[in-house]
């Protein structure tokens, strides 16, 4: 197969099929080898916040020593981000390589495959002929019926924080949701629950007993924040959980305190299942992780974040982690959104803190988003401020740019957010806009408790 004809296949996974088995997954995978047997894996799933404690476990295996796989989804710039090893995304010839037996296989099977199930079956077959020590496995949509949930029992799962999102395909209530991401607990399994509400602690927690895997809670009354900011290594959080202190994390966010807190006490597990983690390669795995996209800082001056939030959940949790980084600071937000999302909620939750914003459309992917138009016209509906438009994505940041040199009586601040699709033609077009000479010294912005 030609490059063309690989990325094609691969690249779309939002129509991956929810079939009640993996009947498919399975049968090709005989034809594989079985190779999603013979890895050690972990299991992620989440509404918000997989992806970065995903990368937050493999970074810190990756200190310890291991080869360590990771799967993630959806990639940012290229298709080859999905599937890394220790930090490593896969190379062309490799995927090419890959895709060549796994459409073998395909075409032996008689099967049809969805792009997702693909995917995941691309993952098991390149983690194992890598000779992975372990593999983290980010669940793609809900976990139940994930392609990513044929394989045995993990050596942990974890679930992390559960919102409503993909209401279409996972149900229109909490509860239904967190039904479908209960599917990745396993009999005789071991995992970790983020606690969050109570309707979905309780739900969680009694799924797990009835399916007989053993499950621990976070204690978020043991997590504290002990400074945040920016240095010249970039943004930073210390912070302490359960009977570790000066734990230094290189992502911002007051919700990745609560993704870290969950990766810790996975960590203990993997520690009690005879898994050797040096407590300093546990300190080094989170000062060295990065996950782009996710209350990233951009630039220093201007000050530029960027977060891929696109549903409620993700937007509380950015603005909760705005007020904390920059108390009392009005913000100048540049949105794009998918018109299936909650944007009117996101727009409930950032109008009290908001100066102004500037509406973009996310590109390449026209026909689910939201016009840039529409969006304004339900910005104005919440916020009585300036708001903008941009024809594009380059040209909206260049007129939120503008109005930031224009302002004089504090350091002003520009967050872009509203979907994920957007995150690499902002990173790519703040890096054309901006000059490095911009970005020399970097503070602390401030301290607090958590």
């Amino acid at each position: 197969m030609n490059w063309e004809e690989i990325t094609g296949l691969l690249q779309g996974d939002r129509n991956a099929p929810k079939r009640p088995d993996f009947r498919v997954m399975r049968h090709i995978l005989s034809l594989l080898g079985h190779p999603e047997e013979k890895l050690r894996a972990l299991h992620v799933a989440g509404t918000n916040g997989k992806g970065s404690s995903a990368a937050m476990l493999q970074s810190i295996l990756t200190e310890s020593g291991y080869r360590c796989g990771l799967y993630i989804s959806p990639h940012l710039l290229t298709v080859n981000e999905r599937w890394s090893i220790d930090g490593e995304k896969i190379s062309d010839a490799r995927l090419s390589e890959l895709s060549e037996k796994l459409l073998a296989a395909l075409k032996k099977s008689g099967e049809e495959a969805g792009a997702f199930e693909l995917l995941t079956l691309l993952a098991f077959l390149y983690f194992y002929e890598e000779a992975c020590d372990y593999v983290v496995l980010e669940v793609g949509l809900g976990g139940r019926y994930d392609a990513t949930n044929v394989i045995p029992p993990p050596l942990c799962a974890l679930i992390l924080s559960i919102g409503l999102d993909h209401t279409e395909l996972l149900g229109n209530s909490i509860a239904e949701i967190a039904w479908e991401k209960a599917g990745i607990l396993k009999r005789g399994g071991r995992a970790v629950l983020l606690r969050q509400s109570e309707e979905v602690t309780s739900l969680i927690s009694k799924i797990a007993e009835e399916q007989g895997a053993e499950l621990t809670l976070t204690d978020p009354s043991l997590l504290k924040r002990e400074s945040l900011g920016l240095s010249e290594e970039g943004a930073f959080q210390c912070f302490s959980y359960r009977r570790r202190t000066g734990l230094r994390l290189s992502l911002l966010g007051d919700y990745q305190l609560r993704n870290a807190s969950a990766v810790l006490d996975a960590v203990d597990i993997l520690k009690e299942e005879g898994v050797a983690i040096p407590e300093d390669a546990v300190r080094s795995g989170l000062s060295k992780v990065r996950w782009p996209g996710r209350f990233e800082l951009l630039s220093r001056s201007p000050l530029i974040l960027l977060d891929g939030a696109h549903n409620p959940d993700g937007a509380a949790a950015m603005t909760e982690s705005l007020r904390s980084l920059l108390p009392g600071r009005k913000i100048d937000f540049l949105m794009g959104v998918m018109r299936d999302k909650d944007y009117r909620e996101m727009l409930l939750l950032t109008a009290p803190i908001a100066r102004r914003y500037t509406a973009v459309i996310p590109e390449g992917e026209y026909e689910r988003a939201l016009p840039a138009e529409r969006l304004a016209a339900e910005i104005r509906k919440y916020f009585d401020g300036p708001v903008e438009i941009g024809k594009d994505i380059r040209s909206g940041l260049s007129l939120a740019l503008s109005h930031l040199e224009e302002e004089k009586e504090e350091e002003p601040t520009l967050l872009c957010f509203g979907s994920l699709y957007q995150v690499s033609e902002i990173r790519s077009a703040v890096r054309e806009l901006l000059s490095k000479e911009k970005n020399m010294q970097l503070p602390l912005l401030h301290g607090s408790s958590a």
